[in-house]
């Protein structure tokens, strides 16, 4: 299992009564992870924008694509995979029958340019990417409960067991410890009551 190295961000700063981090702008924040991690929760907490957007990692400028324009809001990623031209999102159809499960191809994924210049965008400092990411026993049981509910049609089209959502989860950490080490701003939180953390460094059990 590929865990993260983590630690909790010291300096913090309450929103709506939700501790982030103090250098955090509420106009920069985009929160993503799996299904079921709690993101509409999160974003309804803070009151921020409603509708889910979605962002292929893979796609070049995918940093000025309209569906980031407002923000904080939950996105979606869409994941380069090995042998697959397309990216997939971990709930797409192809990806759940997919055995074994796509292989993330990190080295697809668009980084947004630095800064060079004075009139220039700052596309990297321009978003702070939080992954919600609970533990794989946590995400299970809430997404039971959220197919006993019936409130998302995708909980209904597929039969998640526990490895899978270990598999989702494994993608969404390396993928936020790639953005980390490209420089990007991204912090981790366990869960919609946890407190944001920091990437120290990545191990695997």
């Amino acid at each position: 299992m590929f865990s993260l190295k983590t630690e909790p961000i010291a300096k913090l700063q309450s929103i709506k009564g939700v501790p982030f981090p103090d250098h955090v702008s509420f106009r920069q924040l985009l929160v993503t992870g799996p299904p079921g991690a709690g993101k509409s929760t999160l974003i309804r907490s803070i009151s921020g924008w409603s509708e889910e957007g979605y962002v292929d990692l893979a796609l070049d400028k995918w940093w000025a694509a309209q569906a980031l324009s407002l923000r904080p809001r939950e996105i979606h990623l869409g994941f380069p995979c090995k042998g697959l031209k397309q990216s997939l999102a971990v709930f797409d159809k192809e990806w759940a029958e997919s055995l074994p499960p796509p292989e993330l191809e990190l080295e697809r994924i668009r980084i947004p340019p630095a800064k060079h210049y004075f009139f220039s965008v700052d596309w990297r400092n321009r978003y702070v990417f939080e992954f919600l990411i609970p533990t794989p026993e946590t995400l299970f049981q809430q997404r039971e409960k959220r197919k006993e509910q019936g409130t998302h049609r995708v909980d209904e089209q597929l039969d998640l067991n526990l490895d899978q959502i270990k598999e989702q989860i494994i993608v969404f950490r390396k993928t936020a410890l790639y953005l980390y080490q490209q420089g990007l701003n991204v912090y981790i939180r366990e869960g919609t009551d946890g407190v944001p953390l920091q990437i120290i460094d990545a191990e695997s059990s």
